[in-house]
């Protein structure tokens, strides 16, 4: 991931993020290089809760291709969660209903460790965009995606849903 160039970190040097899927089943890992220097919230009991992003956050955009619909998913290193549908740029905003919630953990190597259901979603490919809020201990707040569109960080700016994430193969 790149972090914004009008919001840079003060002493992370980088974040990064490993997507592996199995069927409906989504295993996310995001990393940091500088883990040290990030402001790390309590851990809490896994539950939905909004304003994760108003800290060190990570995130899952997706969107089928064709389509304004959009999903976003956040994921605290408290082990709490969020998930949203809009129906199109920022407009329309709900709670996702989810059959199966997402499993957070945060590990002593990794900022978090993310077990994301994804059968509650449209079949077939997905455009995909993974971004990250990260604060450090001295208060900088850097905000890192796979890209980032002209202007303040936008994670919901389609322009940065530069990922695939395709469908699984069949067995």
């Amino acid at each position: 991931m790149v972090a914004h160039p009008d919001r840079p970190p003060s002493a992370v040097r980088s974040v990064s993020a490993e997507v592996l899927r199995d069927g409906d089943e989504l295993l996310l890992t995001f990393t940091v290089e500088g883990l040290e220097h990030v402001a790390l919230p309590d851990r809490a009991v896994p539950s939905r809760t909004d304003g994760l992003w108003k800290t060190t956050c990570c995130e899952l955009f997706l969107a089928p291709p064709g389509s304004d619909v959009y999903f976003e998913f956040n994921y605290s290193p408290s082990t709490q969660w969020a998930a949203y549908r809009f129906d199109s740029y920022r407009a329309g905003g709900c709670d996702l209903p989810l059959s199966v919630e997402p499993h957070v953990d945060h590990e002593s190597a990794y900022l978090a460790v993310v077990r994301q259901n994804l059968s509650d979603l449209p079949p077939g490919p997905l455009q995909m965009s993974l971004t990250a809020v990260i604060e450090e201990t001295d208060g900088t707040k850097s905000y890192w995606a796979l890209a980032h569109a002209p202007g303040p960080p936008d994670f919901h700016n389609r322009a940065t849903f530069i990922a695939t994430l395709p469908v699984p193969p069949h067995p």
